[in-house]
């Protein structure tokens, strides 16, 4: 079997495989790397010393049995017998569900959250989108501390565990989408720089070091993050991936790295005859992010959209502290852009950021489907002190609005597991460092954070203790229960809905129309002849709907339809789907 290694800085690279050690030789076609033969079968160990250092992990390593530190273990990618044909499936007409497997059941595995993805097809979902499954030290994490970016979690169940759960959602009909980290690696376990230039100090990002994307030897870089991308998706033949925080890929390059990698997956898409996409994490609202390369842009199929989360999230609680601060003086009317725009910040001020921020997207040409909307996400819920989700403070009336809007927008919809139901369980930060000082850096500076935000230092969760991820999983008996069960059948009615109604597929944000008002807290959308109307105060409101005869497609409280003056009266906190009859 042929092995080689990136190192263009080593004088001498010696290959460590089952027991035995040999020297590489230079390649003599590739510039940096070394290369030789070695007997070896799935599952042999093996790793690269680096000038007589120690023996590291490969860094196109496909298995860490034994953790980020350990050594690599072989994959043969053609040992698993693949049981479902798959054609793919679009990102366009999608309704996308956030997974972390580490808690949607209490095994926290890959095939025990498999033998759940008949929920997801009963409710309606079409695509699942992973969080990050790269090695990380411990057993439990977020997965955005990742190292080894063509390897999975061992504690998941490895590469073949991540097969059977892609084979197991195409048998039911979901997509599979992955979450990447292409802008960090985790500080534990990260042996990259030891190999070559794989970060430059010309970039200081949040975690450090940028990753080496313009700098001298930055052409190998860029080409590994594109071959782990191109890896998943051909070898364990997902659908998309999520590219996470993009805006911190500093990049000066004339290329740049984004559009270089979107022309490799739709190349790679054009091979397999297959559907293949790209949905990046930018907080930056340019729509350059998601404009077709032969336009001038980027190339990303989509992106999400915290703009949407905000308006959607403020108008719902009230809250105004930091980035809401911008979103809750308006609502309502922050709501209304937003969904008819696409982005709240197109040019405006922005007082969390002290600047004007965005810039306006053109309606005319930019798809709504290249847009994800979300009233719930990971880091929304995640990143507060408590993990506390709206089930926690909200009505499920109000619950029912945040749904209504979110699958009746023009966006492409995405739900976070357990919103369906309103599920009562957090969604807490948490960790399992193995380092002790890390995992007290850690500990400190979570407490620290939140304390200059008010919040009591016992109140504040620890991340290493292993009970704030138990307290994270998922509860698979609230499904049953009355209000969970109602909350659950509303979802699955609206993304049927969604389906059935091809105006509620529109993807051209021209197209919306938006009435509000902020006093009386009502909102009215219209696609097409569908109209929505959600009423976010205790009160029955009057919203005029200017139809006079109409058709109820799905109501949260029971409502007439308009009468001879073209007024629907909505119950509080409710909200009701109709058509023009």
């Amino acid at each position: 079997m042929r092995f080689d290694v990136w190192a263009p800085q080593a004088d001498r690279v010696t290959l460590h495989c089952a027991g035995a050690t040999r020297a590489l030789e230079r390649d003599r076609e590739r510039t940096g790397w070394w290369t030789g033969d070695a007997d070896a079968q799935d599952g042999t160990r093996y790793g690269f010393a680096v000038d007589d250092g120690p023996v590291l992990p490969d860094p196109r390593s496909r298995r860490q049995p034994d953790g980020p530190d350990g050594l690599s273990a072989v994959v043969d990618q053609g040992r698993y017998d693949w049981r479902t044909e798959w054609a793919g499936r679009p990102l366009p007409g999608a309704v996308l569900y956030e997974l972390h497997v580490g808690t949607y059941t209490p095994e926290g595995t890959l095939d025990a959250a498999a033998e759940r993805l008949g929920h997801l097809a009963e409710l309606g979902v079409t695509h699942v989108e992973l969080m990050p499954l790269c090695p990380f030290p411990g057993r439990h994490g977020w997965g955005y501390e990742g190292v080894s970016p063509w390897a999975v979690h061992e504690p998941y169940g490895g590469p073949e565990a991540l097969k059977r759960f892609v084979d197991r959602a195409h048998e039911v009909g979901l997509g599979v989408v992955l979450d990447v980290v292409h802008n960090h690696l985790g500080p534990s376990g990260n042996h990259l720089p030891a190999f070559g230039p794989y970060f430059t100090d010309t970039h200081q990002t949040p975690w450090g070091s940028a990753v080496n994307l313009d700098a001298p030897g930055s052409d190998e870089v860029r080409a590994y993050f594109v071959g782990s991308a191109l890896a998943w998706l051909r070898d364990y033949r997902l659908d998309g991936l999520r590219l996470d925080a993009v805006h911190a890929l500093r990049d000066t390059r004339a290329v740049h790295f984004l559009e270089q990698l979107s022309t490799a997956v739709d190349a790679l898409a054009d091979d397999l005859g297959r559907p293949l996409f790209l949905i990046a994490e930018s907080d930056v609202n340019d729509p350059r992010t998601v404009t077709p390369r032969e336009e001038g842009g980027l190339g990303m199929h989509a992106q999400w959209n915290d703009d949407f989360h905000h308006a959607l999230h403020t108008a719902l609680t009230g809250e105004a502290q930091g980035y809401y601060a911008d979103f809750a003086r308006a609502p309502f009317t922050a709501l209304a852009k937003t969904i008819t725009s696409g982005y709240f910040h197109d040019g405006t001020y922005s007082s969390f950021r002290g600047r004007s921020h965005g810039r306006p997207l053109d309606r005319t040409r930019v798809s709504a489907h290249r847009l994800l909307g979300y009233a719930q996400t990971h880091d929304q819920i995640g990143n507060r002190a408590q993990g506390d989700r709206l089930s926690a403070s909200l009505s499920p009336g109000l619950l029912a609005c945040a749904a209504a809007l979110t699958l009746t927008a023009p966006f492409t919809p995405m739900l976070f597991m357990g919103e369906e139901w309103a599920a009562g369980t957090p969604w807490q930060f948490f960790t399992d460092h193995t380092d002790p000082e890390l995992a007290e850096a850690v500990r400190r500076g979570r407490r620290r954070e939140f304390a200059a935000h008010g919040w009591a230092e016992e109140d504040v969760p620890d991340p290493q203790d292993p009970a704030t991820r138990d307290r994270s999983c998922l509860d698979w008996s609230e499904p049953e229960k009355a209000v969970h069960a109602r909350v659950l059948a509303w979802y699955r009615d609206l993304i049927a809905l969604r389906r059935r109604q091809a105006d509620l597929s529109d993807p051209d944000l021209a197209a919306v129309r938006v009435a509000h008002d902020a006093q009386a807290r009502w909102l009215a959308l219209r696609r097409g002849d569908v109209r929505v109307a959600v009423n976010l105060a205790k009160e029955t409101a009057a919203i005029p709907l200017g139809i006079r005869h109409a058709r109820v497609l799905a109501a949260w409280e029971p409502v007439e339809a308009p009468d001879g003056d073209g007024v629907l009266r909505v119950p509080g906190e409710s909200c009701v789907v109709l058509t023009q009859a």
